[in-house]
């Protein structure tokens, strides 16, 4: 039965939302397989929901691509074709068990092609709002790293101040992209690489962005995805960390 919300759960959307938030992560793990026909009334019973909730759930569901119906054959797990992988549920789901190596890969190639550009607008339309944000993110990182506060949400925050200092609409929505595996990355690296300090790094690509130098931004940015990727490579070898489930 559900009765209470879910940590981390599709906030603020209700009982329909929390069943969203079991179907979503037993798909995503495989425990629902793709092209397996759902059994509608029995998870009605298991989850002791109404057909009302489940049928809103699986509308959710479907909009991310992970269900579809048909008549005869009813609803169904879509082929990981057709799934968003995108969307920011799909991609929590993906990392609520260990790390998905694949997607960690995927993710490092979208950030090889974002960020260095970005870093290379942000340093050309910055303002001094941005450098601001900038800051206080890398303060964040500085004490995180001395063990006084959250390393993840600092390395978030930095990235989302950089974005937003592109003062590119759509380079900014980027955000729901890289956020929540960007999240899940940094949780396994923190979890497993104790003696590292990003904030160097990041701090390299805030000065060429302060300074107003593109091209320094652009190859301070790839210096610090080299970084990660080392980073990662390290947390691999560590051996596995599963991620925590806080709220994002």
């Amino acid at each position: 039965m559900i009765g209470r919300r879910t940590t981390g759960a599709y906030q603020g959307r209700g009982l329909h939302g929390e069943v969203v938030e079991r179907l979503g992560r037993r798909i995503l793990t495989g425990d629902l397989a793709e092209g397996e026909t759902l059994d509608v009334p029995g998870i009605e019973v298991e989850l002791d929901v109404s057909r009302t909730v489940l049928r809103e759930a699986l509308r959710v569901l479907k909009a991310k691509g992970l269900v579809d119906a048909r008549p005869k054959r009813g609803t169904f797990i879509q082929p990981r074709s057709q799934w968003r992988l995108l969307d920011p549920d799909v991609v929590r789901w993906r990392f609520e068990g260990l790390p998905d190596s694949q997607f960690l890969d995927d993710l490092a190639e979208v950030r090889g092609i974002l960020e260095p550009a970005s870093a290379r607008l942000a340093a050309l339309r910055r303002t001094d709002a941005d450098i601001a944000a900038m800051e206080r993110a890398l303060e964040l990182m500085a004490a995180a790293a001395r063990g006084d506060g959250d390393a993840v949400e600092a390395d978030l925050a930095f990235h989302r101040a950089l974005l937003a200092a592109t003062h590119n609409e759509l380079l900014v929505s980027m955000e729901v992209v890289l956020e929540t595996g960007l999240a899940a990355r940094d949780r396994m690296v923190h979890g497993a690489v104790q003696d590292d300090d990003p904030t160097p790094a990041h701090a390299a690509v805030l000065a060429a962005i302060r300074a107003r130098d593109a091209e320094g931004a652009g190859s301070a940015a790839t210096a610090l995805l080299a970084k990660s990727l080392l980073d990662i490579e390290r947390a691999r070898a560590a051996g596995p960390v599963a991620p925590s489930r806080e709220p994002q």
